[in-house]
C-alpha cells in the first residue's frame, strides 16, 4: 500500500439503493454528503472522478413491463430517477466545495447539461467530478451498461463499483456464513461463473476494453480512498 493513487482517472458506480440508506424509498442526504466525502478525498488526492448511480431508489423500469406495462416507457422513468439521484449527490459535492458538473445522455438544458465524450474530458481537464445522468440515454440497457461505457469514453484506468458488501463472494455472505471472498477474478471467470457483479453486456464491455473492475463496500467510509492507494477489502476483475 502506498500513500499516492494507483490510479489517476476512475469511473464509480453507485446503486440507487445506495442512497437510500436505512430508508425504504428516496435520497438519504446524510448518505449522499458520506459518498460525496468518499469522492472528495479522491479529488484531493489528485484522482479524476466521474460517477454514475443507478435509479433503482426511485424507480425501475422492468417493474412496469412486469405488470404488463411497455418497458420502453418504464426505461425512461428510470432514466428520471438517474438524474434526481446525480442532482442530489452533485449537491452534495458542491457543499464540500468540489466543483462537480451533472452531464445527462437525455437533454434536459434547464437542468443539466448534455453528455458528449468532447465535454466530458474537458469538465474532468478542468478537475471537475462529472456525474453522468440518464443512463445510456437508451432502454434496454442498465446504468451497470453505462458505468462501462463511460469509463471507456472517459479513459477511465478503472471501474470501482460501490455495493452492498466488501467484494464478490462465493456466494451471498448475508445468507451463507459460509461464503468466502474472492481477491481476484478474470472478467472471463466473472461471464462464466455467472456471477452478479454487473451485467453480461457491463463484463463485457470492461473486458475489451481492458478495465478493471473493483468492487468494494460503497458503504464504508474511506474505503474508496484506501482501495485508491492499494488498501482495504476488494475483489479486483482484471485479466491482468
Amino acid at each position: 500500500m502506498t500513500s499516492e493513487p494507483i490510479y489517476k482517472r476512475v469511473l464509480l458506480k453507485a446503486s440507487g439503493e445506495a442512497m437510500m440508506g436505512a430508508q425504504g424509498f428516496g435520497i438519504d442526504v446524510a448518505v449522499a454528503d458520506r459518498i460525496a466525502s468518499d469522492i472528495a478525498e479522491a479529488r484531493q488526492m489528485g484522482v479524476e472522478v466521474g460517477v454514475v448511480i443507478g435509479g433503482g431508489n426511485i424507480f425501475r423500469g422492468v417493474a412496469v413491463a412486469s405488470k404488463g406495462g411497455d418497458r420502453v416507457t418504464g426505461d425512461h422513468m428510470g432514466m428520471l430517477g438517474t438524474v434526481i439521484n446525480a442532482l442530489a449527490l452533485a449537491t452534495s459535492l458542491r457543499k464540500l466545495n468540489i466543483d462537480t458538473v451533472v452531464l445527462s445522455a437525455i437533454s434536459m438544458p434547464e437542468i443539466c447539461e448534455s453528455f458528449s465524450q468532447r465535454a466530458t474530458l474537458y469538465h474532468l481537464s478542468l478537475g471537475r467530478v462529472v456525474i453522468f445522468a440518464g443512463g445510456t440515454g437508451n432502454p434496454f440497457f442498465t446504468t451497470d451498461s453505462a458505468a462501462a461505457l463511460r469509463a471507456a469514453e472517459m479513459g477511465a484506468e478503472a471501474i470501482f463499483k460501490g455495493t452492498q458488501v466488501d467484494g464478490i463472494y462465493t456466494a451471498d455472505p448475508k445468507k451463507d456464513p459460509t461464503a468466502t471472498r474472492f481477491d481476484h477474478l478474470s472478467h472471463k471467470e466473472v461471464l462464466d461463473r455467472g456471477l452478479a457483479v454487473m451485467d453480461v453486456a457491463a463484463v463485457a464491455l470492461a473486458r475489451e476494453n481492458s478495465i478493471p473492475i473493483i468492487v468494494f463496500s460503497i458503504h464504508e467510509k474511506g474505503r474508496f480512498g484506501e482501495i485508491l492507494t492499494g488498501g482495504g477489502l476488494k475483489t479486483i476483475v482484471s485479466d491482468n
